[in-house]
């Protein structure tokens, strides 16, 4: 399990390094086996999960921060589900997405056109504001001689969709890890989100989507492909 070092210091456990040059990497902290990740992974008797007093005094201190009064009747147990809510936000640090991909299959009768799965659901959060990010995306591939089960495609979508993300890093991320890993003749990524840091907060527009693609092998070097692939993804 992972996390980008964003706080320097979070209930005595230090993390240490420059958060900006590790996001700029790409690489990310992993929490010590007795720190507060597994402690975070210990069961309560309803099977639900444990959050350290740490975590939820933080978030009694943001709930102070907001102008309203963490002991009050509705809000006394929001500390413990807005804890248990955040590590399934963003489980996708505890996995990789790559793995996703080992399986395939080479028996696929002569198939050799683009694979697309289209308007796929998912929901991320900004690492800005940790607002919601909801919307859809559309992925193809031009196989080179294997294929892999469709589902895979979706997993590895939401395996970095589950985590803090700008929409323009995700695009990329799913794109890269299927190129590498099934090493295809092209591969298409293409995501619509709404962001809930510029309809809720700031500029507060709603009805407005993003659009952000990446284009890898023959969808990026031949137009014809991929003027061919961006329609099969469009809908209907």
């Amino acid at each position: 399990m992972a996390i980008y070092p964003s706080f320097q210091r979070l209930g005595g456990w230090q993390l240490r390094g420059s958060a900006r040059a590790l996001n700029r990497k790409g690489r990310l902290m992993n929490y010590m086996a007795s720190g507060l990740m597994s402690r975070a992974d210990e069961a309560m008797g309803d099977g639900k999960l444990v959050v350290p007093p740490e975590v939820q005094e933080a978030i009694r201190t943001l709930i102070r921060w907001a102008g309203d009064e963490p002991d009050r009747e509705g809000l006394v147990d929001t500390p413990a589900r807005v804890g248990r809510a955040w590590r399934e936000y963003c489980r996708g640090y505890g996995e990789d997405p790559a793995r996703h991909l080992a399986r395939t299959f080479e028996e696929v009768g002569g198939y050799d056109e683009v694979v697309v799965l289209r308007d796929i659901p998912f929901q991320s959060h900004c690492e800005h504001h940790m607002a919601p990010i909801t919307g859809t995306a559309s992925i193809a591939y031009l196989p080179r001689d294997r294929v892999v089960g469709i589902s895979k495609l979706a997993r590895v979508l939401h395996g970095y969709a589950e985590r803090l993300q700008i929409q323009e890093r995700l695009t990329a991320e799913v794109a890269n890890c299927i190129w590498d890993n099934l090493q295809p003749r092209g591969v298409a990524v293409v995501i619509e989100a709404q962001h809930g840091c510029m309809t809720g907060r700031g500029v507060r527009v709603h009805g407005v989507g993003m659009v952000t693609s990446k284009m890898l092998g023959c969808f990026l070097d031949d137009p014809t492909s991929r003027r061919e692939v961006l329609s099969l993804m469009r809908p209907a």
